[in-house]
């Protein structure tokens, strides 16, 4: 046995001291990754109303089907349309995967995670339920190895969502000089995934790490003091950048159906 089981720890039953409310924020972490899935699953499978002139959900951007709508395709349609088990597959799963693993094997998701979804722990001075601890070192979670090369997925995307919001700056006719309420909500989706990326402890390592000193390279070591102010609120960007991704892509459903106007300033 490990951990607080292990035989040289004291031998406490109760399953921690502390009186405050320490399962109010893992249960708010599992109330809202919960909510995200369900709605983001929705919406992958839902495969409409995620285009409207100028404006498109971040959800299918780029879209690379041939089942795309006219108009949403920036980088072209490589793929065709695919059928498994007879279902049509959505525009959605072909890129999703790519910003689904760079969350998923975030060293601050993971922590997030395993304290709601595992308990591993819960929280601090809370004993967790687990008796062994394998670390990360068998399947599944050897794939959370992977995670800095999601990140370098994960900053592609974040330049073709970039271009999005900058031909957000359109009309319905495609005419320049304009500016929406959708143009806003892209350009704030665009800056907060830059946020969260550019504060990943990967991003930090990528551009300050390996080197024996910073005298001989002073352009990353000011490079690498910003990005790691930037770490400092990787955790709030995580979850600003998180509900902004929902969020727009909801906007942008409201937009193409009909619901709301996409009012522009000029």
């Amino acid at each position: 046995m490990a951990g607080v089981f292990s035989p040289g720890r004291a031998k406490i039953d109760a399953k921690t001291l502390r009186t405050d409310r320490w399962w109010l924020q893992p249960t708010i972490t599992v109330a809202v990754l919960v909510s995200f899935i369900i709605y983001a699953t929705f919406r992958a499978f839902e495969a409409k109303y995620y285009f409207a002139e100028p404006l498109i959900s971040p959800f299918y951007s780029p879209c690379l089907s041939t089942d795309c709508v006219d108009g949403s395709s920036l980088i072209g349609q490589p793929f065709g349309h695919v059928v498994l088990f007879g279902l049509a597959i959505s525009p959605a799963l072909f890129i999703l995967i790519f910003p689904l693993g760079f969350r998923m094997t975030c060293y601050y998701y993971r922590k997030a995670y395993y304290r709601s979804f595992w308990q591993s722990p819960p929280a601090c001075a809370v004993a967790e339920p687990h008796k062994s601890y394998s670390g990360e070192t068998k399947f599944p979670l050897i794939i959370q190895n992977s995670h800095r090369w999601f990140f370098y997925a994960g900053l592609v995307f974040n330049v073709l969502l970039t271009v999005d919001a900058v031909l957000a700056f359109r009309d319905g006719e495609g005419h320049w000089g304009h500016m929406s309420i959708g143009t806003v909500v892209l350009l704030l989706n665009a800056t907060f995934l830059w946020l969260y990326s550019l504060s990943c402890h990967t991003c930090r390592h990528t551009v300050g790490g390996r080197l024996r000193n910073f005298s001989k390279h002073p352009f990353r070591y000011k490079a690498w003091t910003w990005v790691s102010k930037l770490n400092e609120k990787h955790q709030n960007f995580a979850w600003i950048s998180l509900l902004w991704v929902a969020f727009t892509d909801f906007f942008v459903r409201l937009v193409a159906t009909g619901a709301v106007t996409n009012v522009y300033f000029f």
